[in-house]
């Protein structure tokens, strides 16, 4: 196990393209740490420079305390495992796994010791003679995780290798991902682009934009938290909405007042004074979780929205209605099954405004208001 420092880290192209940007982050000695982002954010490029397989522009990269900026891959003693399995096709499971050790002059008897202890961990003992066209995609998947464990390396990397997965296979791979490290206690940078994913494995994510950090903590922190309307929009399922508009001081304490021609009045509660007072007549963007919705109109601490239901999702014990005020389209709103909303319709909901976010505007406008769930 190793801790891994990255220091003021840059990635730039001979095109003057700055892929990563300033990347700083100190990942403790057997942490899971998930970068996470949209494509192009610059997560997979800072993985690849961990590894070795990218140049490092600027900044310094160590590994358990040994800066290793010009020091060859194979000498990092870290394993990847990456999107494709690349599993050799004419060699068997136990082979496939045993190649690098192979390759280093590892001692017969010591690769099989690491191989069966691989393949029990994974459950592919019964596989190890096996050819990899004879297994499913999970399995192929399992055999390159097996084929970095047998390696004892002090980090793994991961670079998005459940995407090829069924939707229900990753579900599975993902508990076992988890599981395993929770054994094995090597530290582990993972990077996906699926937030889902991100919340699910990681002790710490780092959520990235344009080669930058936006924010990095625990995955629940981060949730109900968010540093700017980026992290907000990009963690959580559905996406969390936004209604532009201004605080406004009336006869009965303060408001958000939706912007547009005829904009709704969303009255906020006296706890939130104190924070909400100095933004009276600023610009701001109000962000409300699908979960902040409630049906009906008389809800302890909420104040009423007006909105057209759209369109109606059946999830099972709830429903995803994507509907919208008379400004803001794209609004979702994620009720109980049994409050029988159909689509087509003028509805109320009620806001929570205990636990709503105010942003400064902008796509990375700061968090200036948290929730009180936060």
């Amino acid at each position: 196990m190793a801790r891994v420092v990255l220091s003021s880290v840059q990635k730039k192209y001979p095109n003057g393209f700055a892929a990563v940007k300033d990347f700083n982050l100190d990942i403790r000695d057997g942490e899971f740490v998930v970068l996470v982002g949209p494509s192009g954010c610059g997560k997979s490029t800072t993985l690849r420079m961990v590894a070795g397989l990218e140049d490092v522009s600027g900044g310094t990269i160590s590994i358990d305390d040994r800066v290793v900026n010009d020091v060859h891959p194979k000498d990092r003693d870290i394993a990847m495992v990456f999107q494709s399995y690349a599993l050799y096709p004419h060699m068997s499971v136990y082979k496939n796994m045993a190649f690098a050790l192979k390759l280093r002059g590892v001692p017969r008897h010591e690769i099989d010791r690491r191989v069966q202890g691989a393949a029990k961990t994974l459950g592919l003992t019964e596989l190890l003679d096996r050819k990899p066209k004879q297994l499913s995609g999970g399995q192929r998947q399992r055999v390159a995780l097996g084929r970095a464990i047998v390696r004892e390396p002090k980090a793994f990397l991961f670079d998005e290798p459940l995407s090829n997965l069924d939707a229900k296979l990753r579900v599975t791979t993902r508990a076992e991902l988890k599981a395993l490290h929770q054994r094995l206690k090597t530290t582990t940078i993972y990077v996906t682009h699926d937030q889902e994913e991100a919340m699910t494995l990681g002790d710490r994510i780092v959520v990235m934009s344009n080669g930058l950090i936006q924010q990095a903590g625990p995955p629940l922190e981060v949730y109900h938290r968010p540093a700017n309307r980026f992290v907000a929009a990009f963690v959580g399922m559905p996406p969390m909405n936004f209604l532009q508009g201004e605080i406004r001081r009336g006869a009965s304490g303060l408001a958000f007042v939706e912007a547009g021609e005829g904009g709704q009045t969303l009255a906020c509660p006296e706890s939130r004074r104190s924070a909400l007072e100095p933004l009276t007549g600023k610009p701001l963007v109000l962000g409300i979780r699908p979960q902040m919705f409630s049906f009906g109109v008389n809800v302890p601490g909420s104040t009423p929205l007006r909105v057209r239901s759209n369109v109606v999702e059946p999830l099972g014990d709830t429903i995803d209605i994507a509907c919208a005020t008379a400004n803001h389209p794209g609004l979702v709103a994620r009720l109980p099954s049994r409050a029988g909303i159909t689509a087509g319709h003028e509805v109320t909901l009620a806001v929570d405004m205990n636990e709503v976010h105010f942003f400064e505007p902008g796509e990375f406008g700061r968090n200036i208001a948290p929730g009180h769930g936060a």
